[in-house]
């Protein structure tokens, strides 16, 4: 500990240590220390560095936050080499080669080269595989012939199932390096592309020989293995599964994007990327100008001038792939030459309030420095232009080559494809008119001689289209949401603010959903509005995206075990109490029937799942009637209008309490949360609105009771409680009718999504 402060407290040498209101907090004052930099002191971005204890919990964040500003950014790390989009093209092939059945791999392969399918053209084949129950690749033959399908589109899916039976065969009989070749032919990434910039090219050959790299890797460990066993050891590799495959996902492995190179990648895809002559320093394409986010050990190849040490709080995760705090404390004292920022959250994402670590904290104190609490740094109508600016930019230049490839189609949409086209180039001018508007002049004062001037330099049709673009009501949006910021605490307030917040400055940034109205005719719709669900409204909430992958698109999902041992649960109870409860020997018989069915299996760990599930069913039991209420409805149905839209499900028990009166109660099969954790829940209060609409029955608690810990946490609940989930309710069912489908990438929601490979918002 002390050689760890000695290296720290160098007099030339700034340390700063902060306290952020969570993760996105502590992202955000990087990303708005690091514009300072950049812009009023003129630090190159090569010489910033973030390093982050994990590139998949605390990497979204801090990636959106410097996308947010425009920052120019590039992430190393052990598994980095797996976001980039070439390699999750690449990854999509290889699952649905194996699995045909794998539907998201299948939608991300459709979606890119050589097919290229449209959502709305996508939801149709979902819909054909959901109606002939078959797996995708069925289904795409059938499109062959199905009359609903556009002739363009059957020529486009040819092509696919083409593609499909040439890598098909490939799998089966070429060597693994023909194999992976073939994969980036079909997809184009061997194509030079000349509509990107000369850095991104290299940085793509780069990508391409850390593959490569990999893919000979796996087959030196594995020599008598063909493609099909190494490409399942790839996906493996890249959902984080058996890390032991020799190492490669650990730090400083082939897979490590920057990393140490072999010499002379096996399959000669970029050979021209060696090793440098002191055979340390990785490729020279991938991080030139700009910021670099990394993993603790990534930190130890190059110093920086600034760097920012972050997630060092008590509740953060460890594993063997993740460097213990000491070393990135000791990387960090080594490798920064100018200033240190150690920051951590001091809420997890869940809400659970976190100390730092005590290694932090020692450090601290041993310095003599003070936690500087930061508040949220949200960037302003500024940066959001500039953001907006370099991702529509970056839509623009995909959206190029595939206008430019269906001109040679007979269709007789291809004027309006060529108009969209320059319809965004048109809205690129306005958001760099936008830009450098004269100080003091807002964005609505602006905006009426931009458009007046672009709409006179547009034909008739792009002039329709400019004018039914929804850009200016979101640039409006986010510049209102920008000035006005949340009420209350940050760090201890409900997030409604945040959530506006983030939601504006998501559909700016994510550009304005042209061809989402055309899956208006495949949302879940109830006459003149939504079919919705409490878990509807909380999906939509935490990730838009996601809602319309499950619940429009109608992608299936695996569940995850902690879902399907939930299921079990809550089957067994249902059962249980629809025959009436009698012994506790009835419920380990509706145990074992229902565990049986559900295919979990007998091994170590789920012996030891299936020993919990016995323990808590039996207290379950044991105190059903002494929880001071007697239970009346148990799984008892609800329907009912909210505006427009029809809100259904179902309350697991209703409770008739001494002294009169309700209690509304959910089972949980997770970890308990306290009451301050679930101020801004939602799905009871949407229950209790559910029992007096449909019911007429006011309930006077609600509470979630937590089987496996035998413990019931109330609710509380206030007069406001119905206005607030009506309006909520209502203006997710408006954004779903509006196509509003963003991706709002964070911990939480990213960690668990079944969509990550089809996701765009994971391609860094």
């Amino acid at each position: 500990m002390a050689s760890l402060i000695d290296s720290l407290a160098r007099p030339e040498r700034e340390i700063r240590f902060w306290r952020c209101a969570d993760e996105l907090s502590q992202a955000r004052n990087v990303a708005a220390d690091i514009q300072e930099l950049i812009g009023s002191r003129r630090v190159e971005p090569a010489r910033i560095a973030v390093v982050v204890r994990s590139l998949d919990a605390e990497g979204p964040p801090v990636l959106g936050a410097l996308s947010e500003r425009a920052i120019p950014h590039r992430l190393l790390g052990p598994r980095a080499l797996f976001w980039r989009e070439e390699v999750r093209d690449v990854l999509a092939w290889m699952r649905l080669l194996l699995d045909p059945s794998d539907t998201p791999a299948a939608m991300r392969a459709l979606a890119r080269r050589p097919a290229e399918l449209r959502h709305v053209e996508l939801a149709r084949v979902m819909h054909l595989a959901r109606r002939h129950r078959r797996d995708m690749v069925s289904a795409l033959r059938t499109c062959l012939e199905a009359p609903e399908v556009p002739p363009e589109v059957r020529e486009r899916i040819a092509r696919f199932l083409e593609a499909h039976r040439e890598l098909a065969t490939a799998l089966e009989r070429a060597r693994p390096d023909q194999f992976l070749r073939a994969v980036l032919e079909r997809t184009g990434w061997l194509a030079d592309d000349p509509l990107v910039s000369r850095a991104e090219r290299a940085a793509r050959r780069h990508t391409l020989a850390r593959l490569d790299e990999l893919m000979g890797e796996l087959a030196r460990q594995a020599p008598h293995a063909g493609a099909r066993e190494l490409a399942a050891r790839m996906v493996a590799l890249a959902e984080g599964g058996p890390a032991a495959e020799g190492g490669l996902a650990a730090e400083g492995g082939p897979a490590a994007e920057g990393g140490p190179a072999a010499e002379g990648p096996p399959g000669g895809l970029a050979a021209e990327g060696s090793r440098a002559a002191d055979g340390r320093e990785p490729r020279s394409a991938p991080s030139h100008g700009a910021v670099r986010v990394m993993s603790p050990r990534q930190a130890g190849i190059s110093e920086f001038d600034h760097l920012y040490v972050l997630g060092l709080c008590s509740a953060a995760p460890s594993s063997s792939a993740q460097a213990p705090e000491e070393e990135q404390l000791q990387l960090a004292a080594a490798r920064a030459s100018e200033r240190l920022v150690i920051a951590y959250p001091a809420c997890g994402s869940d809400g659970v309030r976190q100390p730092p670590s005590s290694l932090a904290e020692h450090t601290r104190v041993a310095l003599g420095a003070k936690w500087e609490d930061r508040a949220d740094q949200q960037p302003g109508a500024s940066e959001l232009l500039g953001g907006a600016l370099a991702a529509m930019r970056e839509e623009l230049l995909e959206d190029i080559p595939r206008i430019g490839g269906r001109l040679g189609e007979l269709r007789l949409d291809t004027d309006l494809d060529i108009s969209h086209g320059v319809v965004r180039y048109l809205e690129l001018i306005k958001l760099a008119a936008l830009m450098q508007r004269p100080e003091g002049q807002s964005v609505a004062d602006a905006l009426d001689d931009v458009n007046a001037r672009l709409l006179a330099a547009a034909t008739p049709l792009q002039r329709e289209i400019l004018e039914s673009s929804t850009l200016d009501e979101a640039l409006l949006v986010a510049e209102r949401e920008c000035a006005e910021p949340a009420p209350g605490d940050a760090r201890a307030a409900p997030r409604a603010g945040a959530r506006a917040r983030a939601g504006a400055i998501a559909q700016l940034l994510g550009g304005m959903p042209r061809e989402e109205r055309s899956l208006y005719p495949f949302l879940p719709r109830r006459g003149a509005g939504l079919a919705l669900s409490a878990s509807d409204v909380a999906t939509y909430r935490s990730c838009p995206l996601r809602y319309k992958f499950g619940r429009v698109l109608r992608v299936p999902s695996e569940p995850t075990l902690g879902q399907r041992f939930g299921i079990v649960v809550h089957q067994v109870l249902e059962r249980y109490h629809a025959s009436g409860p009698e012994s506790v020997e009835q419920l380990m018989q509706l145990l074992e029937s229902c565990w049986r069915r559900s295919g979990l299996g007998d091994g170590p760990d789920m012996r030891e799942l299936h020993e919990k599930a016995r323990a808590a069913l039996r207290r379950y039991h044991e105190g059903l009637h002494e929880q001071g209420g007697e239970p009346a409805w148990f799984e008892r149905s609800f329907a009912f209008r909210l505006g427009p839209h029809h809100v259904r499900g179902r309350v697991d028990r209703v409770d008739r309490l001494p002294g009169g009166g309700y209690e509304l109660i959910d089972y949980k099969t997770s970890r308990p949360k306290s009451e301050p954790e679930l101020r801004d829940d939602l799905q009871l209060s949407l229950y209790a609105l559910a029992a007096r609409e449909s019911w007429q029955l006011e309930p006077s608690s609600l509470a979630y009771y937590y089987v496996l810990d035998a413990r019931k946490v109330p609710v509380a609940r206030d007069r406001l409680d119905a206005a607030r989930v009506g309006e909520t309710v209502l203006a997710v069912g408006e954004a779903i009718l509006a196509g509003r489908f963003d991706p709002t990438p964070s911990p939480a929601a990213c960690g668990l999504c079944d969509y990550r490979i089809v996701c765009p918002a994971a391609a860094r």
